[in-house]
């Protein structure tokens, strides 16, 4: 494995022509937005904030913004058949279509990208309100997902100008979820290093860790995999891409699935995996199954922790170490009938790595959910 860690001295000294100051949303392309936000506000603890639609003047799909604390989805919808999204969700099934990013100027976001060779998603357009003004542009990055710089620091609304605060009796409690902690996407054969360019090149990127497939592998599958960091490290971006095996690995079925290159999985941020992943589990939410084996050897890997071991088995969490601390994470079941998105609940102690030591058993329990859909 190549592994690359720069210092809080190097990173300081570099220029970054891209500041990011994290994860502004993440917007999802789905059938059904009103079932689709009920669905995360119950099983995933959102409070309603923002909707759009025609009674704020867009005509041509509704759009229904959820939060919990740091954490924003907007779930968007079109109203008729002749239309982008439309066609989206009829080539991809539900998925991420915008991975927004959170900038001081979005007018010099767009141009520094697009120099530097990125395609124009958006070109840099201003919405105002009696609220003040919010600056979106936007460029393409893999398959057809695209990144919105969004500028907001005038704005004093609720979410953006064209939408309303979104008021409801049923607002389920918080399941815990903080933040966007990284974005992992899924790309084509031989597709990993030119994307990794694209970062690098065109945002200001550096490739952090990479993993190949001798570390990311079973009996069966395997996948080389990349992670892009931006330069003061809010915004991650893993790139996987597959590699040779003897059978189909996740990020195959993934492409196949998702007709296309998308984002594999979101993981988020909570301070308490414990109380988490229980009240996740409570209101719905499937969990890979880990074998008991992985929690007989896992301590003499990993050392001493803080947590229970009894409780982290129970709900099949994962423990990793690095030689800044450990982490815990857990991985979701698809959250669509298409094997392609699915959740991360991390929680970091320490720790700033991705759970390299977890892949074997991570994978593993992948290969058991294929198998029994066919696809493996």
């Amino acid at each position: 494995m190549n592994t690359t860690t720069l210092t809080n001295k190097e990173t300081a000294t570099q220029t970054d022509f891209l500041p990011l100051q994290g994860t502004d949303y993440v917007e999802f392309y789905v059938g059904n937005a009103k079932q689709a936000a009920h669905f995360y506000k119950t099983a995933f603890g959102f409070q309603s904030l923002a909707y759009a639609g025609p009674e704020t003047g867009m005509k041509d799909k509704v759009s229904y913004v959820i939060r919990q604390n740091k954490l924003t989805f907007v779930l968007t919808t079109p109203l008729k058949t002749d239309n982008p999204i439309a066609d989206h969700i009829y080539k991809h099934g539900d998925g991420v279509k915008v991975l927004a990013l959170k900038v001081e100027d979005a007018q010099k976001a767009f141009d520094e990208t697009t120099k530097r060779g990125a395609d124009a998603y958006l070109e840099p357009t201003k919405l105002k309100d009696d609220q003040g003004e919010v600056v979106l542009s936007g460029i393409h990055t893999y398959g057809d997902t695209v990144h919105i710089f969004v500028e907001r620091k005038n704005y004093k609304g609720v979410f953006m100008p064209g939408f309303r605060a979104w008021k409801s009796n049923y607002n389920p409690t918080s399941t815990g979820l903080l933040y966007v902690d990284h974005c992992v996407g899924n790309v084509g054969w031989n597709q990993m290093n030119p994307r990794v360019k694209f970062y690098e090149e065109v945002m200001g990127f550096r490739n952090i860790l990479s993993f190949d497939d001798k570390d990311i592998s079973t009996e069966y599958s395997a996948l080389m995999s990349k992670v892009m960091s931006n330069g003061n490290g809010y915004v991650k971006f893993p790139i996987n891409e597959p590699a040779e095996g003897k059978k189909k690995s996740q990020v195959e079925e993934y492409l196949d699935f998702y007709n296309g290159e998308g984002v594999q999985h979101i993981a988020v941020a909570t301070e308490d995996i414990v109380a988490t992943v229980t009240e996740l589990q409570n209101r719905g939410i499937e969990f890979l199954n880990i074998p008991a084996s992985y929690y007989e050897t896992v301590l003499d890997r990993v050392g001493k922790i803080d947590e229970d071991l009894e409780p982290l088995q129970r709900l099949g969490v994962l423990i990793d170490r690095d030689e800044e601390g450990y982490l815990l994470q857990i991985f979701s079941k698809p959250v669509e009938d298409r094997p392609t998105l699915f959740f991360e609940i991390i929680q970091r102690k320490g720790a700033r790595s991705f759970g390299k030591g977890n892949f074997k058993a991570l994978f593993e329990a992948l290969e058991r959910e294929q198998d029994a859909r066919g696809n493996l």
